[in-house]
């Protein structure tokens, strides 16, 4: 789904009314009154592009005419926009406009329930007996302490037969009937229930986040699910098929190019449900019980949803995220490799070593296709790190028969990728200067850069020998011995600071220093300590760095953050640990999704969900347990 305009989906609702209902066009126009001067039942009024009426504060009210053929209410929907956080929009049906008295069903909606301000369509529970053909009136009037506007929205294009709205205005004289029509339904059902062609009420707070969840098939069809029509909504446990506020499911069939709206328990969602589930019990879903584990579900179905058929791995479902990282794809390997989902993780790997470049590096990102990278962004030595570390963390948990067998196909891959790394080093044996995990460049070597290359030297080394490749393994396992004594060197007296010139301050990518990725030396628990504490935001995560030109601000990374998670927890440190993975988990969106980012007010921000923070969350689960990443070992010559 993408955003759209609130005219273009108010067309869209009109036409699947007329669609689905041979007499909804003319219900939707209010109707022309019948032989009797009674109005035709105007339940269907879908229009909102204008605002009509004002109705916060005594002096502010709006009505509407109607009628309607059913013998009782159980509930009405307005079209609702709020700038008050706090207050209630109290709402009624009474047979006489201007007469609280004449009430027959009287209802309050509590502002700060729906989220504060924002806007959409808002069901107002209401239970009384009314009488087919009479006329009522649609009351609601907002009252709140804020000098914010509350706005019930409605159409001003010509409807012939349409009962006129009326709106209260104190300075205005009192009631006075409107030019238009105000939208609401009465009694909505199907179609005109919210999340499913219109949005419910939409907080401003789910505004800075670009997508809220993900539908897909298993043969790899992927849809965005639009914040919008997140509200309200969950997905069926153990899924990725949306239930929708109306009750009906949302899911994206086999082949489909769209996701469709179905009845719940239909057969062929169900069919998706049942062989999703059957995934997941395929491997193991870390966490225990609870938040945990609930997390842990949905990370793997949304990582799934990511991973291509080809084994390209999108870092996340939206355009200029939609392709794949070679650093977010390792981790991705990693920990499907660690949840028991062997095939997903080697099928990484392949992809990985298919699209290397000639030289033994990678390209930064690549399409989703294979086909090369989609722009000139420069590439990042980091990958000649994290792919062949990756590898070793799926070998040492692949089933043996055949095990060794796979990893000779991937092996010129790691071989090329351990070689460069080893020719790159220069005479203090740390890398050239490089774009880090920022996808910036510095002018001198960075952490994040230096540490992935030790870990997948190390990596490389022990994967050779356990093929019989001793002289490879000899070579990187020196190699790695250089990059380490340079990281000691330069690194180690700046508390394992972004850069070696010292110009950068500190980085989360430390946490590269510590298990799984490499041993840790003996000084980096405090420069971690002293790391977390700089890059922590008063919301409780971090910023990738410290550095004074970074454009961070206080929107923290749920990946820089995990990175602590993950460090200390396969440190020994679990109760350190749990507590970072805990507040990450936190963060988790109204459909339970991991986001890139938080802003300041702890509002999810950019992409949900990143597969990336999702695969460290798994890593740090699957640690927590006590069957996490190992680390590889020390390269020995």
């Amino acid at each position: 789904m993408r955003t759209r305009s609130v005219l273009t989906a108010t067309a869209l609702l009109t036409t699947l009314l007329q669609a689905a209902d041979g007499t909804a066009g003319a219900a939707a126009a209010g109707g022309p009154p019948d032989r009797a001067g009674r109005w035709a039942a105007p339940d269907r009024q879908a229009g909102h592009e204008t605002a009509l009426a004002g109705i916060r504060g005594g002096g502010n009210a709006a009505a509407q005419e109607f009628s309607t053929g059913a013998a009782r209410l159980d509930r009405v929907s307005l079209y609702l926009s709020s700038g008050a956080a706090t207050g209630k929009v109290r709402v009624q049906v009474r047979t006489v406009r201007d007469d609280p008295g004449s009430a027959v069903a009287d209802a309050a909606v509590d502002l700060a329930s729906l989220g504060g301000p924002g806007a959409g369509w808002v069901e107002v529970p209401l239970a009384a007996a009314v009488r087919p053909g009479a006329r009522y009136w649609l009351f609601a009037q907002a009252t709140t302490a804020e000098n914010k506007p509350v706005v019930w929205y409605g159409s001003r294009g010509a409807a012939a037969g349409t009962p006129a709205g009326a709106m209260y205005e104190e300075s205005g004289g009192g009631w006075r009937e409107g030019d238009g029509r105000f939208a609401f339904y009465v009694n909505p059902s199907g179609p005109e229930r919210c999340g499913e062609v219109e949005a419910c009420y939409v907080p401003a707070s789910l505004k800075p986040a670009r997508t809220a969840g993900l539908l897909s098939d298993p043969g790899g069809a992927v849809e965005a699910v639009d914040p919008a029509f997140a509200v309200g909504a969950r997905y069926v446990p153990g899924s990725n098929v949306l239930e929708l506020p109306s009750g009906r499911w949302r899911y994206l069939p086999a082949g489909a190019a769209k996701s469709r709206l179905v009845a719940a328990d239909d057969p062929g969602a169900l069919a998706q449900i049942a062989e999703s589930r059957r995934w997941l019990a395929s491997g193991t879903v870390p966490g225990g019980q609870g938040t945990r584990r609930e997390g842990a579900e949905r990370a793997l179905l949304s990582m799934r949803a990511l991973l291509r058929p080809n084994g390209a791995f999108a870092a996340a479902w939206y355009p200029f995220w939609d392709f794949s990282w070679p650093r977010d794809s390792a981790f991705a390997a990693a920990a499907f490799a660690h949840t028991g989902h062997d095939e997903e993780a080697y099928r990484i790997l392949r992809y990985n070593a298919g699209t290397q470049r000639p030289d033994g590096t990678w390209e930064a990102r690549t399409r989703l296709d294979g086909s090369g990278p989609p722009d000139d962004r420069r590439w990042q030595l980091d990958a000649d790190g994290w792919v062949p570390w990756a590898a070793w963390q799926w070998y040492r948990t692949a089933p043996e028969a055949g095990r060794a067998e796979r990893l000779r196909a991937l092996y010129p891959a790691l071989a090329k990728a351990a070689d460069y790394t080893a020719g790159s080093l220069d005479a203090e044996g740390l890398p050239p200067a490089s774009p880090d995990y920022w996808e910036l460049p510095t002018a001198t070597a960075n952490i994040g850069t230096a540490a992935p290359l030790l870990a997948g030297l190390n990596a490389a080394s022990d994967l050779a020998r356990e093929l019989g490749r001793d002289a490879d393994a000899g070579r990187w396992a020196r190699a790695a011995g250089r990059l380490e004594a340079g990281i000691a060197k330069r690194f180690a007296p700046l508390g394992y600071a972004r850069t070696v010139d010292g110009l950068h301050g500190r980085d989360s990518a430390a946490a590269f220093m510590a298990p799984p990725f490499n041993t840790a030396p003996a000084g980096l628990p405090r420069a971690l300590d002293d790391t977390y504490r700089e890059l922590r935001r008063s919301n409780g995560g971090l910023v990738p760095g410290s550095d004074p030109g970074a454009p961070w601000g206080n929107v923290s990374w749920t990946a820089s953050t995990s990175f602590f998670a993950l460090a200390w927890t396969s440190s020994g440190e679990r109760a350190k640990g749990g507590a970072v993975l805990d507040w990450v988990l936190a963060q988790r969106n109204l459909l339970g999704e991991l986001p890139e980012t938080v802003d300041a007010q702890g509002r999810p921000k950019a992409v949900v969900p990143l597969g990336w923070t999702d695969a460290l969350v798994l890593l740090t689960l699957a640690a927590q347990e006590g069957r996490g990443a190992q680390t590889p070992p020390e390269a020995r010559t």
